[in-house]
């Protein structure tokens, strides 16, 4: 890691710094971890005992506390300030090592300045590839794809031709970026290749995980908007809208042409049927089944999708139900012996 005075650290994150600041960081911990030289954080208050016992030399908090032992650095959001401190003290100055000659550039290929093209990377014709772009070993980009400034490719990603990237981009190891859309028409007992010809935009400021496939839209486009973050092992289908600032994490799996809204958070495992609309705001829990629209600025679990309050009361009635069962068995034998003991009654006579 980087050397860094709290000082600057203070500086980065905009906060008050309570303690000496020529205080050298040179790393960063948990409370119970950290020691001399670390910088931690506290942003759960059950922790705050911990307080007491810290080695850290200093601890990231949203309110002076008496008892730290510690330099203290105040800020409104302890969790934020501290991934900004750790990507100071880890991110080194960006230096352009050029493009190597193992790489292979195709015709009339714009390329921007201070690029990093490691070995074994291919970029296909007329591709445009922006300022301070880096593209690790065994990156394909395809004909006419379009990397935009300060993007990141980690190695044996691909994306096709005709794909969109905006800038400031990453995208981690063994993703493809406009795979085909599962496009099949079925003619006579047999499934017929539906040619993908749409194409894939992805906005400004998004991160795309390991092992992630986005599909080409069958005409059209598949588009992911600014700053949503997409976990490893998401499928996203063709003709999907991803709105902004979304949240997609590990197995996510969003079928053809559904929309969702800005500030979505799609738990694990979550699948989402096709065609669907999903409002800004929505919260859906892991392994959610979304079978029908959900409106904007609600919670959801369970298959299908429920409002989660209904689904935990829905999930204690649950591990009863063969009681429940039983009992209901048992009522109805009660009943029916009931109603044959009155059926077997001699009827009054009518005066």
């Amino acid at each position: 890691m980087n050397p860094v005075t709290l000082q600057k650290l203070v500086e980065e994150v905009e906060g008050r710094l309570i303690g000496d600041p020529s205080i050298l960081i040179r790393g960063a911990a948990g409370l119970q971890e950290a020691g001399a030289g670390e910088v931690t954080f506290l942003a759960n208050a059950k922790y705050a005992p911990l307080l007491r016992e810290t080695k850290a030399s200093a601890v990231i908090l949203s309110k002076p506390a008496p008892e730290a032992h510690c330099a203290q650095i105040v800020v409104e959001n302890p969790y934020y300030a501290f991934s900004r401190i750790l990507a100071c003290l880890v991110e080194k100055p960006y230096q352009a090592i050029g493009i190597s000659p193992l790489a292979c550039i195709g015709k009339d290929v714009n390329l921007g300045s201070d690029l990093s093209i490691h070995p074994f990377v291919a970029v296909g014709d007329r591709a445009v590839i922006g300022e301070r772009v880096t593209l690790y070993p065994g990156v394909y980009i395809g004909e006419e794809t379009r990397i935009g400034d300060d993007s990141v490719i980690h190695s044996n990603v691909s994306i096709r031709e005709k794909i969109v990237v905006g800038k400031r981009v990453i995208i981690h190891s063994g993703t493809v970026i406009g795979s085909d859309g599962f496009g099949f028409a079925a003619h006579k007992g047999r499934h017929h290749k539906i040619p993908q010809i749409g194409t894939v935009v992805i906005e400004d400021d998004v991160e795309i995980g390991a092992n992630v496939a986005v599909d080409r839209a069958a005409m059209g486009k598949t588009v992911i908007q600014r700053g949503t973050k997409i976990d490893n092992l998401v499928q996203i289908a063709h003709n999907v809208t991803i709105g902004e600032d979304c949240l997609l994490v590990s197995q996510v799996g969003i079928s053809g042409s559904a929309m969702i809204g800005n500030h979505v958070t799609l738990a694990g495992q979550t699948g989402v049927a096709g065609h669907l609309t999903i409002g800004d705001n929505v919260i859906a829990g892991g392994r959610t089944g979304v079978t029908k629209d959900v409106a904007p600025n609600q919670v959801v679990s369970g298959y299908p999708a429920l409002p989660h309050r209904r689904w935990l009361e829905a999930q204690a009635v649950f591990a009863h139900l063969p009681e429940l069962r039983k009992r209901i068995k048992e009522l109805e034998t009660t009943l029916k012996r009931l109603e044959q003991q009155q059926g077997g009654r001699p009827k009054k006579r009518s005066a």
